[in-house]
């Protein structure tokens, strides 16, 4: 069996994922993950894949999400055990840990499209365009960033 490409992936994320929104963000993902390949130089097939797969079953398992698709996934396709790993990790209460940077990326990523999505649509033109700077209020010491964790 091939590994899992792009058009494989879409073709599962359409297949599993009814609604319109929640296959957007999944795109909307997947486009940032393939930024991110191309500027650390990493396969931008397997960031595009891991994008679009991440929440696939979420709307038919959400109390199983995303076990249940790591699972059909190993049991239906060649996806890598990178990638497997990497759509565990990105929710947080499966406990898988986050060592590998497809992993870290796909679990800022999900997040980060996600606010950035919905600055845009509080937009009265709802376009992303319009969008010059995210402002996100933080108690004094409350926050703490580490950018070193970002590599």
């Amino acid at each position: 069996m091939a590994a899992m490409n792009r058009d494989q992936a879409h073709a599962l994320m359409l297949e599993h994922t009814p609604s319109e929104s929640l296959r957007r963000h999944m795109l909307n993902v997947e486009t940032a993950m393939r930024w991110y390949a191309r500027h650390w130089g990493e396969d931008e097939e397997t960031y595009a894949v891991a994008g679009l797969l991440h929440d696939f079953d979420y709307e038919r398992h959400p109390d199983e999400h995303p076990t249940w698709g790591v699972t059909y996934l190993r049991e239906h396709t060649d996806t890598s055990p990178e990638i497997l790993d990497a759509i565990l990790g990105h929710a947080a209460f499966t406990g898988t840990p986050r060592t590998t940077r497809l992993a870290k990326t796909l679990f800022a990523v999900d997040e980060l499209t996600g606010l950035i999505q919905a600055a845009a649509l509080i937009r009265p033109d709802r376009d992303v365009k319009g969008v010059e700077l995210i402002r996100i209020p933080i108690e004094s010491g409350s926050f703490r960033f580490n950018p070193s964790g970002c590599e």
